[in-house]
């Protein structure tokens, strides 16, 4: 059992206490810099289990995460709202501090995609569940990477879409690609059966009962054989973010996880919806295909190292305004 007696743990423990007393989480110097003092903590490979810290850890790991995913949106609020000000706000992306690591993370996450979907078969319809207010991952693969594709992004919050939807409203071609849903993705049904690959961010669903709560509906309501594409964390990194183990994803087969060991924070697990195998020649009937070892064989951390990916530069979803966590990751 894991408790304070771990140099980590105490460090973390240390910086809760002093974030949770924070008047307000919106950008300012005391934010940037507690933030920035987490993420550094939490970066390093550390062999620590957080499913063995011990009761008391893992109620402060819980509500950490919570502060970790409200201070995330007012950062990206800032600067959506900054950016919704200029006459064509995607010509200054850059203004967010960040904007370069999302370039790198949207070309990991693409990276990945395409080792699964071939270049002929490109996905049409790609769903983003969590886009918040500045939906900088749709954005960029929409521009960058996927020239032809329609991305529906789906949040419960309605100001972030409003925000988000300034953002490509003046673009003539993201205007007509991006759409902006403002609903409760427990509400949406038979629509995601419309999509190729579905994006699920790591804030939807903020402890483990929550997350798996989404990805059963997923798998309940997704196109068999369609593509999710989640975010996890591994090892320390899970004090900033909610934790998937591949045994979560009842009726996808897992096909990569990549566990990080650089400044990318978040894992990235791709898996895929079983597909519908006929179950007889003259009746046709369907079941879902139930492999008897994929989900043996899948339920382990399986780090996914490939060159290209290993050196990327990236605060991900965490990205925090602050000189010196730039000079450090830089």
């Amino acid at each position: 059992m894991v408790c304070e007696k771990d140099p980590l743990v105490t460090k973390v423990c240390e910086l809760y206490e002093q974030i949770s007393r924070l008047e307000s989480l919106k950008p300012s110097k005391d934010v940037n810099m507690l933030f920035t003092q987490l993420v550094v903590t939490c970066m390093p490979p550390y062999p620590i289990d957080v499913t063995k810290l011990c009761k008391n850890i893992q109620e402060i790991r819980s509500k950490l995460i919570r502060l970790c995913g409200e201070a995330e949106g007012l950062l990206e609020s800032h600067f959506s709202t900054l950016l919704g000000s200029y006459e064509n706000p995607l010509h200054h992306l850059n203004i967010f501090p960040y904007y370069s690591n999302y370039l790198k993370l949207s070309q990991l996450e693409f990276n990945i995609l395409t080792k699964h979907y071939s270049s002929q078969n490109v996905p049409t319809k790609i769903a983003f569940i969590g886009s918040g207010p500045l939906p900088l991952t749709s954005i960029v693969l929409a521009s960058n990477h996927l020239p032809t594709t329609t991305f529906h992004n789906y949040d419960i919050d309605p100001s972030a879409n409003s925000k988000a939807l300034k953002l490509v409203s003046s673009d003539p071609d993201l205007s007509e690609r991006m759409f902006f849903h403002t609903m409760d993705i427990m509400d949406v049904t038979n629509e995601l059966k419309e999509f190729d690959v579905v994006f699920l961010a790591a804030l939807v669903g903020m402890d483990k009962d929550e997350k798996v709560k989404v990805i059963d509906h997923l798998g309940k309501f997704m196109a068999p054989g369609a593509i999710l594409m989640l975010r996890s964390a591994h090892g320390a990194r899970a004090f900033l973010y909610p934790v998937v183990d591949p045994c979560d994803l009842r009726g996808f087969e897992v096909l990569s996880v990549f566990h990080p060991t650089d400044d990318v924070i978040n894992s990235v697990v791709l898996a895929r919806k079983f597909p519908l195998i006929p179950m007889t020649t003259t009746t046709k009937q369907f079941s879902v295909e139930q492999p008897t070892t994929i989900l043996a064989n899948k339920c382990f951390d399986h780090i996914e190292m490939f060159n290209p990916l290993n050196h990327v530069n990236l605060m991900d979803e965490l990205a925090i305004d602050h000189q010196d966590i730039h000079q450090h990751l830089s």
